[in-house]
């Protein structure tokens, strides 16, 4: 974890601007990670719309989008804004000399105004996070990009996710990146192709199949983290009735984000 987590998470406050609601949840709620078990977690914030949580700071988010964290560096594109707190854990990093946020909802760029999340991060390192409304499929940067960190979508896995990527980096043409279930749909990929190891091997041959630069597949144990994530999240969100060598389906995915 970012060791600026705590004093991110610290910034939030229950909140409504249109649709948009941000809510503090209980104590002690039982909560898998991305790749880690289950345990009490409390105080959670959410950003929620009707019946769904686009974002929040469950263990599996939080887990999920340290990879972009750690990958940060030099300018980042930060495509879906949410609560903000990838932006924010970027814009801390001393590596991170900017960050662009790219959201196309007005009303959620007018919660953050009002929440002012950015402007309160340590050091004022929120200097560096420029908002700009735009569409993530269409958006071109001004200067170059040094990594495209991409979260605009409400299931964690489903779709043709990296289709979509692939639409965002032919703008953006960044150097590096990282999207939210990379790890899910580099399994899927990987099994629907006969690669169902899904160790490093078969990751790295996936991955150069998909034509893009992703990120943090050099990080210590990155199969072992995929494998788990898989054995937690992917459910029957296959493209194909192939499955992992030792899949173990342990629930069923349902999480909006």
């Amino acid at each position: 974890m970012s060791p600026h987590a705590d004093a991110v998470a610290s910034l939030y406050r229950p909140m409504k601007r249109g649709g948009w609601i941000v809510r503090r949840w209980g104590k002690d709620i039982p909560l898998r990670g991305y790749w880690s078990p289950a345990r009490p977690v409390s105080d959670v914030i959410s950003l929620d719309r009707d019946r769904d949580t686009w974002m929040s700071l469950m263990p599996v988010e939080v887990e999920s989008q340290q990879i972009a964290v750690d990958c940060a560096a030099g300018h980042v594109a930060v495509f879906g804004l949410g609560l903000g707190w990838l932006a924010a854990l970027c814009a801390v990093k001393d590596e991170v000399e900017s960050v662009t946020a790219v959201e196309c909802d007005a009303e959620l760029i007018a919660l953050h105004a009002e929440l002012g999340l950015f402007e309160r991060l340590p050091g004022g390192a929120g200097a560096k996070v420029t908002i700009v409304q735009g569409d993530a499929f269409s958006w071109r940067p001004d200067r170059a990009v040094d990594l495209l960190a991409a979260d605009i979508w409400l299931p964690i896995v489903g779709g043709d996710r990296v289709a979509d990527v692939r639409r965002m980096q032919a703008n953006v043409g960044a150097a590096r990146v990282y999207f939210w279930g990379q790890e899910l749909e580099i399994a899927r990929h990987s099994v629907a192709a006969g690669r169902r190891r899904l160790d490093d091997g078969d990751i790295a041959d996936t991955v150069r199949a998909l034509g893009l630069p992703l990120a943090g597949l050099d990080f210590p144990g990155y199969a072992e983290r995929l494998g788990s994530a898989v054995d937690q999240w992917m459910g029957e969100n296959w493209f194909s009735e192939l499955r992992p060598e030792g899949f173990v389906e342990a629930f069923q995915s349902s999480f909006g984000s």
